[in-house]
């Protein structure tokens, strides 16, 4: 594709994503990019900023005051450390695109310095118990009911995210050998994870009974399909999540990843390897990973319990 001919901020913008949609960029991520720098433009016109080489260390730190100095209209509060480096990260990587390719002559963000974001614990974490009120609700809802049972079932069997889920054919289940092939994983990277017997009997159910009811010519060989009998958009999953979350009676958030979280504290708890649950999870670094480990607590009880001098002392106050 060629290069713009003028060097104006939402002509670069256009070229920048075309390259993104040329490199196979997931269209999220190319909304999520837009959307980014979108906002960046037009707050570089109320500047009368108006060219890609305009754009320095000193423009991105008035950038950075403004965001710091947002608040959100509904509630007043400032964007997390997460958002602000987010909206950093879109222009960062555009201009060095830019420069890469030759429209800039220089890549004047190369050192700017972006705010250090730690890695929060997730916010619920669900027992076992907890998680089987959530299944049990899907049965009191009919033939979609057990269609809903069955994605549950493969949310917690697999700790898939819930575009991967949505994006499974049928030829992606190997029922018998008890595996699911993720073909669209974060970041286009392919694996194969198991799943138990029990989600692959929920499966088979919904193939049997529930799926010829939904399907039409269009539906394809898409696995799970939504009422309409198309594939499902990631939002609507976790909408149904949510949905079954609050029939439960649980008063905490929760949806899609909290049965990613309950996959990964689980595991652990039960002595799974740190490198097995990274492959299920489909983590690209271990360090994702490893924020799991902080929340396996009954795994972290066990291990003080044998080791720590106070808890094997056999004095007692009374």
């Amino acid at each position: 594709m060629e290069k713009p001919t003028t060097k104006r901020i939402w002509r670069c913008v256009r070229y920048y994503l075309q390259l993104c949609q040329a490199k196979g960029d997931a269209p999220d991520t190319i909304i999520n990019k837009r959307a980014g720098l979108a906002k960046f433009f037009k707050w570089c016109l109320a500047r009368s900023v108006y060219f890609v080489d305009q754009i320095s260390l000193d423009l991105m730190d008035d950038y950075m005051h403004c965001l710091n100095s947002y608040r959100k209209p509904l509630d007043g509060k400032p964007m997390t450390v997460a958002v602000k480096r987010g909206y950093l990260t879109f222009v960062k990587t555009f201009v060095e695109k830019l420069y890469i390719k030759g429209v800039l002559s220089t890549n004047a963000l190369e050192h700017i310095e972006l705010p250090k974001i730690g890695r929060p614990l997730p916010k619920a974490i669900f027992t076992e118990n907890e998680i089987q009120k959530v299944l049990d609700q899907s049965l009191l809802f009919g033939f979609t009911g057990l269609r809903d049972r069955a994605i549950l079932e493969t949310f917690f069997a697999t700790g898939i995210r819930r575009t991967e889920l949505a994006n499974l054919d049928i030829e992606d289940i190997d029922l018998n050998e008890q595996l699911v092939r993720i073909r669209k994983g974060k970041g286009g990277r392919e694996r194969i994870v198991p799943i138990s017997e029990r989600g692959c009997e929920w499966i088979a159910l919904y193939l049997s009974k529930v799926r010829p009811r939904i399907a039409f010519l269009a539906s394809g060989s898409t696995l799970f399909l939504a009422n309409n009998g198309k594939r499902y958009e990631p939002h609507k999953l976790s909408d149904m999540v949510s949905r079954y979350v609050k029939l439960a009676g649980i008063k905490r958030a929760g949806s899609c990843y909290l049965f990613r979280h309950a996959t990964a504290t689980t595991m652990l708890n039960n002595g799974a390897d740190l490198r097995h649950v990274q492959e299920m999870l489909g983590h690209a670094d271990i360090s994702t990973t490893q924020i799991y480990t902080h929340v396996s607590r009954s795994k972290l009880a066990e291990v003080y319990g044998k080791s720590h001098p106070s808890a094997l002392s056999k004095q007692r106050l009374f």
